[in-house]
């Protein structure tokens, strides 16, 4: 049996155009196509999946690690969930002000309602008004 020359596997847009090129055929005759195969010791072909669809994502240019914020550090995200504390207060963490760009000393109106509360940021102009 004659080896098969294993080519290069195909990246960035040679592969979005081969993939687009090869619209009828099952995802692992495509991945095969492009070059994402490797021949075992008996000679059987295998097709590397996951090297595949990455390098499909990494072609359409989408991310999927996450950034890391400024500090560089990891974190949770934010759930945009919040429950009363044991001593009754209530914490809004520094997650929600970061991202309203919110300075210490920035002050809020709390209206309560029913079941709700609602905080309305006082900004400068109507503090000097009053």
């Amino acid at each position: 049996m004659a080896k098969k020359k294993k080519t290069e596997p195909l990246m960035g847009d040679a592969l979005i155009k081969k993939v687009k090129e090869l619209g009828n055929l099952s995802k692992e005759e495509k991945a095969r196509a492009c070059g994402y195969y490797t021949v075992t010791k008996n000679g059987v072909e295998r097709v590397n999946m996951m090297k595949f669809l990455n390098a499909l994502i990494d072609a359409e240019g989408i991310e999927l690690d996450s950034k890391v914020n400024g500090n560089g550090r990891g974190g949770r995200s934010a759930s945009y969930r919040i429950s009363v504390q044991s001593n009754g207060n209530l914490l809004i963490g520094s997650a929600y002000t970061k991202q309203m760009g919110l300075q210490p000393g920035d002050e809020f109106e709390i209206t309560l309602g029913r079941k709700h509360i609602h905080l309305k940021q006082i900004d400068e102009e109507s503090l000097e008004a009053s």
